[in-house]
């Protein structure tokens, strides 16, 4: 357990729930943002060294208990992507660090997410252009990487909000179009899953079927949506998913209170949005915020933590 540390004097009372994604073999050009195993390696020895870092579970616990313990953490990992077992757990264990991984279970066993979809045939597209305009989006540069980091910025929001019904099929559009077989390992296996579940540094939670933007979908869906997942991962994992997490996570944005309540009546204990701040007494515990430090040194690293928690405040949820 962590003791005295400077994040400390400023965090009395506040839970500060980190959320990553994929941990990479090296530096993705495309995907800056994310983490390599380097990095990683260093981040969560500088998070063991200077937080106590606590399962999810327990940290939200000892929340509402009033025994939070002073520079809290809390680790999370969303989507379920293959290397949270085999890059980020031997990390978990040699830093002896617990984690949360929130898992869409539809994408298990061979599927890819949407935006990996559209990431990949941006990456691999065979021409200096992508013509989408047949499928109702502009023709793309994407020679070189800086145009295709520019394409990505354009074409995953047009893609993001659509319902399901209209945006797994845009994206195996852009797929076809681009001249691209989306990837069939990103993802967890069901057999994977089990192992990672049998760590007892990890804890997996549920993060839909299909990642759904849930404020776009009609409630029959979305209930269905949060309740399917629930079942099947405690179905593969053989034990309760008491924790979940709101795809994209922005309150107000990418859920709604209806969603809220969903989320609660589907047995949950407790859920976590993408809002940026951290988790207080006075906290939803079905909107707890969450914070992505994305600095790829540790100094910075190291100073935008001291000025999240020196933040005055947790950030605003949705009315329930």
């Amino acid at each position: 357990m962590t003791s005295w540390t400077p994040y400390g004097l400023l965090g009395r009372g506040k839970l500060n729930i980190f959320i990553y994604h994929s941990i990479k073999s090296a530096p993705d050009a495309l995907l800056p943002s994310e983490p390599d195993v380097q990095q990683f390696d260093a981040i969560l020895g500088f998070l063991r060294r200077w937080f106590t870092v606590l399962p999810l579970a327990e940290a939200v616990r000892r929340l509402g208990e009033g025994t939070l313990p002073a520079a809290a953490a809390s680790l999370t990992l969303d989507d379920g992507y293959a290397d949270n077992l085999t890059r980020l757990l031997p990390l978990l264990e040699k830093h002896a660090v617990p984690a949360t991984v929130f898992v869409a279970d539809g994408y298990l066993d061979g599927g890819c997410m949407w935006n990996d979809v559209i990431i990949e045939s941006v990456r691999g597209c065979r021409g200096p252009r992508l013509d989408l305009a047949a499928h109702g989006l502009p023709v793309i540069d994407v020679e070189g990487v800086e145009a295709r980091r520019r394409a990505l910025d354009v074409l995953l929001p047009l893609v993001k909000y659509r319902p399901l019904v209209e945006r797994t099929p845009l994206a195996a559009a852009i797929a076809q179009t681009a001249g691209v077989t989306p990837p069939g390992d990103l993802m967890l296996t069901s057999a994977q899953l089990k192992t990672l579940a049998r760590s007892p540094l990890v804890t997996i939670g549920a993060h839909t079927h299909l990642h759904p933007i849930l404020a776009v979908e009609n409630e029959s869906t979305a209930r269905e949506e949060i309740a399917a997942s629930k079942r099947r991962l405690e179905a593969i994992t053989e034990t309760p998913v008491t924790l979940f997490a709101y795809p994209n996570g922005r309150p107000g944005k990418d859920y709604t209170p209806r969603d809220v309540g969903l989320a609660r009546a589907a047995g949950f204990d407790a859920a976590v949005s993408t809002a940026q701040g951290f988790a207080d007494a006075a906290s939803d515990r079905f909107q707890l915020p969450r914070f992505t430090p994305w600095d790829r040194t540790l100094s910075r690293f190291a100073v935008r933590m001291a000025r999240h928690l020196a933040s005055s405040s947790s950030p605003s949820s949705v009315a329930a």
